[in-house]
């Protein structure tokens, strides 16, 4: 069984937290647009998004079969290229992300595995986004009121003892 977060680190689990909601999203985006590349490039389409060069602004360049694979025709910014490469650098963040919450919350590796996974597998990091910000904030508001009431009882505990000096300033 994992051990319990220390309560002073829910500061830096709330922190920890938004930046992995905020990777999760980007991540997920890039996910997709990647997916999308992938479908144009690899299917009969064959085709590539280029920015600038001799197609205009925004164009598809046909994509043919090469020596090598796949090779792009267009000239320009290769935007599918760039896509992949962005998404792969951004990944790396992502898992950092996911190691900054899983450590500061004491899970399983299991669900660092399952965390780490949203970044392969598309819209699995919206789904994973959205249940562990309600597990984390479920689990710290938790935690706060438990923490809070068991102060509440030790004071009221404390304030019914009757003390010497109480007893003697009656008299």
């Amino acid at each position: 069984m994992a051990r319990a977060p220390k309560l002073a680190s829910f500061p830096a689990i709330r922190g920890a937290l938004k930046f992995y909601q905020i990777c999760s999203v980007i991540t997920g985006v890039g996910l997709l647009l990647l997916c999308t590349e992938m479908v144009l490039k690899y299917t009969p389409l064959h085709v590539e998004l280029f920015l600038g060069g001799s197609g205009g602004f925004l164009w598809f360049a046909p994509v043919v079969e090469g020596p090598e694979g796949m090779v792009s025709t267009g000239d320009g910014v290769n935007l599918s290229l760039g896509i992949l490469i962005v998404h792969g650098w951004f990944y790396v963040v992502y898992l950092f992300s996911c190691f900054r919450i899983w450590s500061l919350m004491r899970w399983h590796f299991a669900r660092f595995l399952l965390l780490a996974a949203g970044g392969i597998v598309p819209l699995l990091s919206f789904f994973m986004e959205a249940r562990v910000a309600h597990d984390v904030k479920r689990y710290l508001a938790e935690r706060e009121a438990a923490e809070l009431h068991s102060h509440a009882e030790h004071s009221a505990l404390t304030h019914a003892i009757p003390t010497t000096t109480s007893t003697e300033n009656q008299r």
